[in-house]
């Protein structure tokens, strides 16, 4: 059984990094996305990070301010985020994706995703 945990700050600073701890599978062999959903909103997709970490692809929406990394060896996953604005105000969430690789267009999809941890509140103010 997969379990994700994401840890975050809650109401965040200008600039502020959650983090995703990962137990029960074989981590660096997954890519690994984050979405978040802001209140009566859509999840959306933030961005995701292969399974090696040299790849990163993100959102218009949070490109230039948001950088996903990962250390496979502690099984975790990390969203720093940048120059945050109140529109970034949403639950974020971390979710395991396929094995191997597969394409932008298909990866923005949260039906790619399998586990999903629970969610953690960023909230920032204007």
């Amino acid at each position: 059984q997969v379990q994700l945990q994401e840890s975050g700050p809650g109401l965040v600073k200008p600039s502020q990094t959650l983090s995703c701890a990962a137990s029960g599978g074989a981590f660096s062999s997954y890519i690994m996305g984050w979405f978040r959903q802001a209140p009566e909103k859509a999840r959306e997709f933030v961005g995701y990070i292969s399974s090696s970490g040299t790849s990163t692809y993100y959102a218009d929406s949070v490109k230039g301010r948001f950088a996903i990394s990962r250390d496979n060896a502690k099984n975790r996953v990390f969203l720093q985020m940048n120059s945050l604005r109140p529109e970034d105000t949403a639950v974020y969430y971390c979710a395991r994706g396929p094995f191997g690789s597969s394409s932008n267009l298909q990866l923005a999809d949260r039906n790619s995703y399998d586990y999903w941890g629970q969610g953690t509140q960023v909230t920032v103010s204007s």
